[in-house]
């Protein structure tokens, strides 16, 4: 052990102590996350309002932490949630479990949950921190109507998952085109 040692980390503690102190102001002004930040779950919507969700369960079955709990319910001619038979009922997400890895995102076959920017979902109630389809549930953008209602964007689930967003555009799908996979977008 030499002399100088604990000189030498003195030092550091002097060259630190009259540094500007970095104080991150965060309740009152917010972080901006990366674009491609896992945060808050949501359940999104087709452009007239139908929610993409068929209640397959597949994302509650991807789940390691089993924070996702969905029963799926049947779509009748007189009411409607969903384009095909059958819609997510009833929807939880317990993010006192969840560990925000994704997988439920990767799971979804109809790309009707994916993951916002929203990172605060801290509170000090246990109950509050179990989301509902209700709090999950993308807003009515202008244009959209309320479910249950008649499907507007074609007479079947196809027209809704294969060509609903030109069909929202109001443009047709040419003959000769073919309707790109989640990994074939994902390469471009």
């Amino acid at each position: 052990m030499g002399v100088f040692d604990p000189l030498k980390g003195f030092g550091v503690t002097f060259s630190t102590m009259f540094k500007k102190v970095v104080t991150e102001e965060y309740p009152e002004v917010k972080k901006i996350p990366a674009p491609r930040f896992h945060g808050k779950h949501q359940l999104n919507r087709h452009p007239d309002g139908l929610e993409k969700c068929v209640g397959c369960e597949l994302c509650a079955w991807a789940c390691p932490a089993d924070a996702i709990f969905v029963e799926g319910g049947t779509n009748t001619e007189e009411e409607r949630y969903s384009p095909g038979e059958r819609f997510g009922l009833d929807y939880q997400i317990n993010y006192l479990r969840c560990i925000g890895c994704g997988l439920c995102i990767e799971a979804c076959p109809t790309r009707s949950l994916t993951m916002t920017n929203e990172y605060e979902t801290a509170d000090d109630n246990r109950q509050n921190l179990i989301y509902t389809k209700e709090d999950l549930l993308a807003p009515l953008l202008p244009g959209m109507e309320q479910p249950p209602h008649p499907m507007r964007l074609g007479d079947d689930e196809q027209d809704y998952y294969v060509h609903g967003p030109d069909l929202a555009r109001g443009a047709g799908i040419p003959e000769d085109e073919t309707v790109e996979t989640g990994h074939e977008e994902a390469g471009r």
